[in-house]
Parts: structure tokens; sequence; C-alpha cells
């Protein structure tokens, strides 16, 4: 397809938004699935629910520009999909498998963060305030995806830092019994 307006870009990326949307929903279950944490479940399961009103929103874009809900191949979440597909493969320690899934997540968040602004200032652009306000709506929805992510991880460093910090001082205490470490000073 030719782009040569900013409608027919804009057209290109709602397809593509729409289509990375669709991969998501298809996706979220299984990274809730594989992760270990409640709240990690929790979050991504109720980011299903946000994501399915944003496609049903995307549509309703579609409707106000006049064109049809059709998708274009999202090369790049279907990448970030590969990857956290990768990461859900993984063998480990649930902790840190949850932290990778976390990290699969948010690199997804803020792809969605980037394709949403560029899309609601076309719509400004074109003068479409309605259309602008319900991208703007979704765009704010994936900030808060990523700050409940972020709030999730901080979590789980927490809880991981304390356990290693733990066993750190278990481990140094043991070296200390069996081995006295000696300071040396130079004069």
């Amino acid at each position: 397809m030719k782009v040569d307006s900013l409608h027919t870009l804009l057209e290109q990326e709602l397809r593509d938004i729409y289509d990375a949307e669709k991969r998501l929903v298809k996706a979220l279950p299984k990274m809730a699935k594989s992760a270990s944490s409640d709240e990690l479940k929790n979050a991504l399961e109720e980011h299903l629910q946000v994501t399915k009103g944003q496609v049903q929103r995307l549509e309703q874009v579609f409707e106000l520009f006049g064109l049809p809900a059709k998708t274009k191949t999202c090369a790049g979440m279907k990448g970030l999909i590969e990857e956290g597909e990768e990461v859900m493969d993984m063998d480990g320690n649930p902790d840190l498998l949850d932290a990778a899934i976390i990290g699969a997540a948010q690199r997804v968040e803020h792809y969605e963060m980037a394709a949403y602004g560029t899309v609601r200032a076309m719509a400004e652009r074109l003068g479409n305030d309605q259309a602008a306000q319900l991208l703007q709506e979704t765009l704010n929805e994936e900030k808060e995806a990523d700050e409940t992510l972020n709030g999730v991880a901080e979590q789980l460093m927490a809880s991981m830092n304390m356990e290693e910090g733990e066993a750190t001082a278990s481990s140094s205490g043991s070296r200390s019994k069996s081995k006295p470490r000696t300071r040396t000073s130079r004069a």
C-alpha cells in the first residue's frame, strides 16, 4: 500500500496495533499461567481484560475514521511475544523466572505506549478529537499496566534481596567460623 497521506499512514498504524493487541490477547493467558507470583498472575490477568477492551476501542477508532477494522501483521509484537515465550520455556528459580516474565511484559507495554502515542498524535492532527481521546485512554491504561508491573517487580526484587542477603549472611557467618578473617594494617 502506498502511503501518500497522514490518513493512510494512520490506517497502517491502526492495523498494526490492532494486530498487536489481538496477539496479546492470546499471549497474556500463557504468561499468567507461567507466573509463580500471585501478584504477577493477577496483574497479567487484569491486563488481559483491559486489553480486550482496548481491542474494542480500536474498532471504534477504525469506525470513527470510516475504515474497516483489519489487521496488518505486527512484526514488532510478534517478536516480543516470541521472546516472552522463550522466557516462559526457561527452567529455574521461580522468582527469577517471574522477573524475566515481568521484563518481557514491560517490553510489550513500552512498545504499545510508543504506538499509541503516535496514533493519538496523528488522530489529533487529523482533527478527530473523539478518536484521539479513545487512543489517549488506551495509552493511559498501558502506562498504568507498566506502573503495576514496576510495583510487582519491586516487591519481587525486595523479597529476592532479603533472601539473598540472608543466604549471604549465613554463608559468610559459616565462613568466618571456619576461617577467621584477619585485618592487617599498613602504616
